[in-house]
């Protein structure tokens, strides 16, 4: 029930992440959802992509330091307070979560949501006993 997300660290100067997405382009990897996180000095571009291994092989060719991590990805309501009813689960239970980024999509009415977390085993049992919308790689790609 885990996705694998690509990280790419960027030095936070001019074209850099410009240079980061077209390399991808070249290599003709789709791009399904995105996140940047930056501070002064660099930046972590989060990567959902059609095929992690050419992307890795691509990126760390053109000189990016590059990381796999797993992530879960879950399509909650597209409406107020949607996300909440999500993150109530694992607040209830003490689990942490990291990070997360969001996108939506024409082909279907749920916000699609990226989480990583500490305890991700822990949080994928309690996110099925909920009957949440977990999704996988291939869901993605037909989005």
């Amino acid at each position: 029930m885990v996705v694998k997300q690509i990280s790419v660290f960027i030095e936070n100067k001019e074209g850099r992440m410009k240079k980061a997405i077209n390399t991808l382009a070249q290599e003709n990897i789709n791009i399904r959802a995105l996140s940047i996180a930056d501070t002064t000095k660099y930046g972590i571009l989060r990567l959902i992509v059609s095929d992690n291994e050419k992307a890795i092989e691509a990126l760390e060719k053109d000189g990016f330091i590059v990381r796999e991590d797993d992530v879960i990805i879950v399509a909650v309501p597209d409406e107020p307070n949607g996300l909440n009813t999500t993150l109530a689960i694992f607040d209830e239970k003490g689990i942490n979560l990291d990070y997360l980024y969001a996108f939506v999509s024409s082909k279907t009415e749920k916000a699609i949501v990226v989480m990583r977390l500490k305890h991700m085993d822990e949080a994928i049992a309690l996110l099925k006993d909920s009957d949440a919308h977990i999704l996988e790689k291939k869901d993605i790609e037909d989005l």
